[in-house]
């Protein structure tokens, strides 16, 4: 991994933050993509107290914009000459139905629509890498999930935990078709399942019913660098080059959800995410 360039969304807690650290300790040039530049800076401090000599920079940008994910590319593109390693980590979880400013549900917004357009986006520099991976984190939960396709707001019938259910079998849609989609392209995609994480998502953006919930649940889970265990082997390891559009759990592939199998729901949901991302050509630049 010494001087490979890896991007990671949601970097500066959780899987996130572990999983840059990891690559960090490994040699790689990590760029953390935050919300917040105060916890960037945080995270990127941790690393360097523990790593003084770690590659990495700090991105700061919401990923519920389109607009400004649009804007963060476009000078990561006129910064960076490639880019090895792009891990769509970052996820959010919503108690209440809220939408974006450009009007898509939070959660259907960050944790699918972001890695679709940012994947989109970074191809470019995804190209000129001799072995361009990209990693998406989704969850078991996608077993679970139903895309709405007259309603992926949910706007008339939502509930937290269905909207993140949806969007993480997305997720995994999204990888599959990539890769039936991308030709000769030589990315090798992934999706992957991280188990239950005792991080802080249920905490954030939820009352506090649901709050307290969570954490009792994520007593039974694992730490966020057990979590971050298989988007680290997938980043690294040079046997996965080439096992490209699977569902990976504990750094082995495993069976997604049957729902993934319907290869007319995988185009449709491929139609519906390029009109609302606004991209006309996904792999021609």
């Amino acid at each position: 991994m010494k001087d490979k360039i890896c991007l990671i969304t949601g970097a500066n807690s959780g899987i996130g933050f572990e999983t840059a650290k990891s690559l960090c300790a490994k040699g790689a040039h990590v760029l953390l993509w935050c919300r917040s530049e105060e916890k960037a800076k945080q995270a990127l401090a941790k690393i360097k107290a523990e790593y003084p000599d770690a590659k990495a920079d700090i991105i700061i940008s919401d990923l519920s914009s389109q607009k400004e994910i649009r804007k963060t590319c476009s000078e990561i593109l006129e910064k960076y000459t490639h880019l090895d390693v792009l891990i769509n980590n970052a996820g959010s979880w919503f108690s209440d139905f809220k939408l974006t400013p450009e009007g898509i549900e939070g959660q259907w917004a960050i944790n699918h629509l972001a890695p679709f357009l940012l994947t989109h986006l970074l191809l470019p520099a995804l190209k000129k890498s001799s072995d361009p991976r990209v990693i998406t984190v989704s969850s078991d939960s996608h077993y679970h999930g139903n895309i709405h396709f007259n309603d992926v707001n949910l706007a008339h019938n939502y509930h937290g935990i269905r909207a993140y259910a949806q969007s993480k079998l997305a997720n995994v849609l999204f990888t599959q078709e990539f890769e039936r989609r991308k030709g000769k392209l030589p990315v090798t995609i992934c999706a992957v399942q991280p188990g239950l994480v005792k991080t802080d998502i249920g905490l954030k953006n939820t009352i506090s019913f649901h709050g307290l919930m969570w954490k009792i649940r994520r007593l039974g889970g694992v730490s966020p660098k057990k979590g971050a265990e298989t988007s680290i082997y997938l980043a690294s390891e040079a046997g996965v080059k080439g096992i490209s559009g699977k569902y990976w759990d504990r750094c082995k592939p495993k069976q997604a959800s049957k729902k993934t199998e319907n290869l007319s729901d995988a185009i449709k949901l491929w139609e519906l995410s390029m009109d609302m991302c606004g991209i006309q050509n996904y792999f021609g630049q």
